[in-house]
C-alpha cells in the first residue's frame, strides 16, 4: 500500500516531465505523406459508400489511423528523433479521450431514455392525436429542431422519424418530404448548442467559443430550417392521418433519467465555465447520478419482474461503432496535420480565400464529406479568426451537411430507417431549397455579427 501511495505522488512529476518540444518534419512531399494521403481517401470512400457495402465506417479509418501514425513513427525514428510523434499522438490521444467520454455518457442517457420508453412514449401520443398531414409535417420539424439542441441530431431524426413513418406509410410523397424536413431541422437544431452536434462540441471543449456564445446561432439555424420547410409545405396534401390509437407508457424511472440527464448537462456547463476544469468530467460524474438512481429502479422493477433496469447495460448500448469512427478519424486527421498537411490547406483556404469564404466553403465540403473530419481539420489548423467567424464556421459545419442526404448521420440514418421512401435521389430535387436556406442563414449571421460582404 505504501509503495503504491509512493507511485501516485510520483505520478504528477511524470506527467509534467513528458512536455518536451516537439520536432515537426513537413512529410508533404515524402512518400509516406503521399501514401497516408491516398490510404486515408481510400479509407473515406469505404466510409461513404457503407450504406451500400455495409462495411462498418470505424473499420476503414482505424486501420489507416494506426498506418499513418506508424509511417510516422518510422519516419522518426530513421531520423533518430526519438519522442516527437509519440508527444504528438498523445495529444491526439487525448483529445479524443475527453470527447469519447463525454459521449458515452450522452449516448447512455439517450438509451436508458429509449428504455423506459420516454421517446416511444411522445411517438405514441403524437401518432394518436389525428393531425393532418401538414401539421405533422410541421410539429416533427419544430421537435427535431428543438430536441437537437439537447439530445443529437442522429437519435433525434430517428424519432421523428419514426413517428412520421408510423402515421404516414400510406403517403410516401409526405414520408419523403417530411423526412427531409426532419434532417434539415435537426441538423440547424443542433447547430446552436453545444451538445447538438459533434462539430458544436469539439469547438466547445477547445475553449474557442463559450457555451452562452453558441445561442448567437439560434437565428440564422432557424432560418435554415424555416425557408426550406415553408417552400416544401405547399408539395403536401392537407388530409387527415391515419391513428392506431396505440398508447404507451413510460416505464419507472423514465421521467427521472430525463431530468438527470438535464442536471448532467447542467454539471457539464458548469465545470467548464466556473471550475475550468474539462466538460467531460463534469458529464462523468453526471454518468453517476443515472447509475445511483438505476440501483434504486432496480430494487423497485426487481418485486415485479425479473428483467430490471441495468446502468450497465444500456452502456453497453451505446454507439460503438461511431465511437471508434472518431477515434480514427481525429487519430488520422491528426496524423495528417503532424505530417504538415493541414498547415498546407490552411495557407490555401484561409489565407488566399480569406476567413468568410473558406469556412462558407467548409460547410458545402460538410455535404460531400462528414462534417467531423472537416471541422477537426479546421480546429487542428487553427487559423486567426474573430469570435464572429468560429460561430460562421461552426452554423456552415453544422447545416451544410442537410445540402445532400449522404452529408450528415441524421440523413445516413432516415435512408436506412425508412426503407426506400426517402432516397439520395429524393433529397437531391429539393437541394435548391435547403440550398436557399443555407445561404439565408449565413447572411443572416453575417449581418447581425457585422462581419463585412464581399
Amino acid at each position: 500500500m505504501t509503495k503504491i501511495l509512493f507511485l501516485l505522488t510520483l505520478l504528477p512529476l511524470s506527467v509534467f516531465a513528458s512536455s518536451d518540444p516537439v520536432t515537426q518534419l513537413d512529410l508533404t512531399n515524402h512518400w509516406a505523406g503521399y501514401f497516408a494521403l491516398v490510404l486515408f481517401v481510400l479509407a473515406y470512400i469505404l466510409v461513404m459508400v457503407e450504406e451500400f457495402t455495409h462495411f462498418r465506417k470505424s473499420k476503414p479509418v482505424i486501420l489507416v489511423a494506426g498506418v499513418i501514425w506508424g509511417l510516422i513513427g518510422w519516419v522518426y525514428a530513421s531520423q533518430g528523433i526519438d519522442h516527437s510523434a509519440e508527444v504528438a499522438l498523445r495529444h491526439n490521444l487525448l483529445e479524443y479521450a475527453e470527447l469519447f467520454l463525454f459521449l458515452l455518457v450522452a449516448m447512455t442517457y439517450i438509451e436508458a431514455m429509449k428504455e423506459r420508453q420516454v421517446f416511444e412514449s411522445l411517438k405514441a401520443w403524437l401518432v394518436s392525436k389525428g393531425f393532418t398531414f401538414r401539421q405533422l409535417f410541421w410539429m416533427t420539424g419544430f421537435l427535431a429542431f428543438f430536441i437537437s439542441p439537447i439530445a443529437d441530431n442522429l437519435t433525434t431524426a430517428l424519432i421523428m422519424g419514426a413517428v412520421v413513418l408510423a402515421v404516414g406509410s400510406s403517403n410516401p410523397r409526405f414520408v419523403s418530404i417530411a423526412m427531409i424536413n426532419i434532417v434539415v431541422a435537426a441538423n440547424a437544431g443542433g447547430a446552436f448548442s453545444p451538445f447538438g452536434d459533434i462539430t458544436t462540441l469539439m469547438v466547445w471543449q477547445k475553449g474557442l467559443v463559450e457555451f452562452s456564445e453558441f445561442f448567437v446561432l439560434f437565428i440564422p439555424s432557424l432560418i435554415n430550417f424555416i425557408i426550406p420547410a415553408a417552400i416544401m409545405h405547399f408539395a403536401i396534401q392537407n388530409e387527415k392521418a391515419t391513428s392506431s390509437g396505440e398508447v404507451v407508457n413510460i416505464k419507472i424511472g423514465g421521467l427521472i433519467s430525463v431530468v438527470l440527464f438535464i442536471l448532467t448537462i447542467v454539471t457539464a456547463v458548469s465545470f467548464h465555465n466556473f471550475l475550468h476544469l474539462p466538460p467531460a468530467m463534469g458529464m462523468m460524474l453526471g454518468l453517476s447520478y443515472l447509475m445511483v438512481a438505476a440501483f434504486f429502479i432496480r430494487k423497485i422493477e426487481k418485486r415485479t419482474q425479473e428483467d430490471a433496469f441495468d446502468v450497465f447495460r444500456k452502456v453497453a448500448g451505446a454507439e460503438w461503432d461511431t465511437l471508434l469512427f472518431f477515434f480514427g478519424v481525429i487519430v488520422s486527421v491528426g496524423g495528417l496535420g503532424f505530417m504538415g498537411y493541414l498547415a498546407m490547406t490552411s495557407e490555401m483556404m484561409y489565407a488566399t480565400l480569406g476567413a468568410t469564404y473558406a469556412n462558407i466553403l467548409v460547410g458545402l465540403l460538410s455535404a460531400v464529406v462528414d462534417n467531423i473530419p472537416v471541422m477537426f481539420a479546421v480546429l487542428t489548423m487553427n487559423p486567426e479568426m474573430s469570435l464572429d467567424q468560429w460561430l460562421l464556421v461552426t452554423l456552415t459545419a453544422g447545416v451544410g451537411g442537410s445540402l445532400l442526404s449522404v452529408g450528415s448521420a441524421a440523413g445516413v440514418a432516415l435512408m436506412g430507417q425508412s426503407k426506400g421512401l426517402y432516397t439520395f435521389g429524393s433529397h437531391l430535387k429539393w437541394m435548391p431549397v435547403i440550398a436557399l436556406g443555407y445561404a439565408a442563414s449565413i447572411v443572416t449571421h453575417m449581418w447581425m455579427s457585422d462581419i463585412p460582404f464581399g
